[in-house]
Order: C-alpha cells, then structure tokens, then sequence
C-alpha cells in the first residue's frame, strides 16, 4: 500500500468525468467535515476530455466546485500511491499493486439516467470510507 501520510483513495470508472467525479469531490468534503486527512482522486480507463456538465452542476449546488477538473487516465503511479481503490467498473484487479484493498461499486446509477440517484448511491457508500478500517 501506499506509505503516503495522507491516505489517498482512487476513483476509477470508465470516463473520468462522471461517477468517478462525484465520488471524489464528495468523500474530499466528507473527510474535510470530520477533520480527516484524506486525498480522493477521480481517474478513468478511457478518459472523457471534460468532467460531464450534469456533474458540475449538481456538485455547485451542493458548494463544491470542479470546475477546474479534468479527467485524468488511472496510471500505475495513482494506483501504487492509493490507499484504496474503488472502481465503478472497470475490472482493474491485473494493475494493483500487491496488497492494495480494492472494491467494485455495482448498481450505482448512471448520471446519465439521472444525476440524483446516483450521488445518493454515491454518498451512502462513502462515510466507511473515511474510518480508520475501510
């Protein structure tokens, strides 16, 4: 695992632009309300050139702003520093490093299909992320 002191969680889903996205930017606020240092990166397999607009949006009525995000590819470098690994998807259990946790998010709603349902799928998954023993 990553010997970093600020644990790092990495998001990863297909595009980099939606689910990933959200996932990041809420367990960031997450940790920061209950004082927790922690790190949460969005990446994707076959990254979009620009985070969904649904996403921006609904991330800015809720105070949180990336704006300035871009979808970044998963590199064996984000994987080697993370803490824990979630992927939407993208089976990703061939690039882990030996001994970093990982684990699939499945059922969470598409953006797409409706941007509410799945940061509500999103949110509720998140606070064991920020426990000492995820």
């Amino acid at each position: 695992m990553g010997v970093e002191s600020v644990r790092t969680v990495v998001f990863v889903c297909q595009h980099g632009a939606a689910k990933s996205v959200l996932a990041a930017a809420l367990l960031e606020r997450l940790a920061a309300e209950h004082g927790i240092s922690l790190r949460a990166l969005a990446r994707g397999t076959e990254p979009e050139p620009q985070v969904a607009p649904a996403v921006i949006a609904g991330l800015v009525i809720q105070g949180v702003d990336v704006t300035a995000w871009r979808p970044r590819p998963l590199t064996p470098g984000d994987l080697a520093k993370a803490w824990w690994v979630v992927s939407f998807g993208p089976d990703l259990s061939h690039l882990l490093p030996k001994g970093t946790p990982m684990e699939v998010w499945d059922g969470i709603p598409a953006v797409a299909d409706g941007l509410q349902a799945a940061r509500a799928a999103i949110a509720g998954r998140l606070p064991r992320l920020i426990k000492d023993d995820a």
